[in-house]
């Protein structure tokens, strides 16, 4: 017989809150072609954190941020926006753990045409990995698939 422990461990609610270091971030057209993103780069470092209480909060760096970075749409598609090679922003989540899909308000966000957005991302726990998938656009416009893989590092 399986406890209500074991069953609640299971569920992505559960197994989120934590700290999570970027492993990739990839962006992929329709075709397939991967479509790099010049404003955070082709691999940004980051961090993001989940607290149990309905707490979150994301940095994304491009390392290479003496180069010159470009501006991409005000707004894209369930997305934010970075800024001179950076992005940041924070707020609430709630999981559906029925979908796996989690729903982030933001509170603040560098931004500000981002504050007060609501964006939405399909996610999995697996062991020491998080992955995350979402519909969204590119610095041009093209729509894109973004697919990120996060290590548990706290």
């Amino acid at each position: 017989m399986t406890s209500i422990a074991s069953i609640d461990s299971l569920v992505l609610s559960a197994r989120l809150p934590g700290t999570w270091r970027l492993h990739s971030r990839i962006d992929v057209d329709g075709a397939g072609k991967e479509v790099p993103d010049p404003a955070l780069g082709s691999a940004p470092i980051a961090l993001l954190f989940y607290d149990r209480t309905g707490n979150f909060a994301a940095q994304f760096m491009n390392p290479n941020r003496d180069q010159s970075v470009a501006e991409g749409l005000a707004i894209a598609k369930n997305n934010t926006q970075a800024v001179g090679g950076y992005d940041a922003y924070f707020g609430k989540y709630a999981v559906d753990d029925a979908t796996g899909v989690v729903t982030q308000t933001l509170l603040g966000a560098l931004s500000k045409a981002n504050v007060g957005a609501t964006i939405s991302r399909t996610m999995t726990v697996t062991g020491d990995s998080l992955g995350i998938k979402l519909e969204t656009a590119s610095w041009n416009g093209t729509p894109v698939i973004r697919t990120l893989t996060w290590e548990r590092i706290g």
